[in-house]
């Protein structure tokens, strides 16, 4: 199957929309061939506000209205708590507001960007979407995450070269309580970090502070930085370390 027609067959739907690279091309594809996608953000304290920022970017250059929706995730005890599989959990919960919501305005199907890269095997996340009947074109149609990139960059979308972003619960441990301050300090820090020329890395919490971790590439530049990223991190973490493994992008 083609994008071509599975909008063709399914010309009216809602998105779940990141501002990421993978439904970033899904909307666009959408609406080049003429479909009505509406494209929903669900604005938690999961979510950083540069990807609400990059969400309504591409929407406005595509002439798109975006529909935000505020939900406090932390509110949900079965997320918070962090299990193993707090993934389902959270998807369950978001998918489910965005079912009713998209069904209220209209719209019987509902989208979201996962990719034909995405290994479905013991992930909850993507059971939760399966269990709520939540379609992914860009899986069914076998395109991967290199390929999209690749049509983003000839379709002049921004987000062809963003790096692959995880929810900030990502980054407090399994089994620790996520709080509300402790995703703020992660928060904050990465941005002190994106300043600081970095990109592509992730802020884990630790039970002392917080763990760098980067790409191979990005090591000189650890060095290089390293009295001004104390000096940004310092005020926010007790205790800062660096992973000397390499980060490989795969969340």
């Amino acid at each position: 199957m083609t994008l071509e027609k599975f909008f063709a067959e399914n010309p009216r739907v809602a998105l779940a929309f990141s501002g990421g690279v993978d439904s970033a091309y899904l909307l666009w594809a959408g609406v080049q061939v003429g479909a009505e996608v509406r494209p929903y953000f669900v604005k938690t304290p999961f979510q950083p506000r540069f990807e609400l920022d990059d969400a309504r970017q591409l929407c406005d250059s595509l002439g798109t209205k975006l529909t935000i929706i505020h939900f406090d995730i932390l509110t949900d005890l079965q997320v918070t708590a962090n299990p193993a599989n707090r993934c389902y959990y959270c998807k369950r919960r978001l998918f489910s507001l965005l079912k009713e919501r998209a069904a209220a305005d209209g719209f019987s199907l509902l989208l979201d960007g996962t990719n034909a890269s995405d290994e479905g095997g013991d992930r909850p996340g993507m059971r939760a979407l399966a269990e709520l009947e939540v379609r992914s074109p860009l899986r069914e149609c076998g395109l991967t995450k290199e390929s999209i990139r690749c049509r983003s960059r000839e379709a002049g979308l921004f987000t062809w070269d963003k790096p692959s972003y995880a929810c900030l619960a990502t980054r407090v441990p399994t089994r620790r309580a996520i709080l509300r301050e402790d995703l703020e300090k992660a928060e904050e820090g990465e941005m002190l970090l994106s300043g600081l020329g970095f990109r592509d890395f992730r802020l884990r919490l630790t039970h002392g502070g917080c763990k760098l971790q980067v790409t191979e590439d990005q090591f000189p530049l650890v060095q290089a930085r390293r009295a001004d990223i104390l000096a940004a991190l310092s005020p926010l973490f007790p205790e800062i370390t660096l992973d000397l493994r390499a980060r490989i992008s795969i969340d």
